[in-house]
């Protein structure tokens, strides 16, 4: 991975975390970095549901992959935040 590669999964995984903490119900008290890297791993594994479904190519904007990776940030951040929650 390039160096561009690093930082174009940052920001993706920025607005993927973002919008999945966005659709994730209740309040989230857990810090950015870890919303970020949640929504890394969520584009990542989106990505590849989308692929392993066929949906990964498509003309235009990938809404079936996108929809996909933000329902996986979703999950992610509710999981996590019921567990960090807990922690404190």
């Amino acid at each position: 991975m390039e160096i561009s590669g690093f930082f174009m999964a940052i920001v993706i995984g920025l607005v993927i975390g973002a919008l999945g903490r966005l659709v994730a119900p209740g309040r989230q008290r857990i810090p950015i970095l870890l919303t970020i890297l949640i929504g890394i791993v969520a584009a990542i594994l989106g990505t590849l549901v989308a692929g392993l479904l066929g949906v990964d190519d498509t003309a235009g904007i990938d809404w079936i992959e996108l929809f996909i990776q933000v329902a996986f940030a979703a999950v992610g951040v509710s999981i996590v935040a019921g567990a960090y929650g807990r922690r404190r």
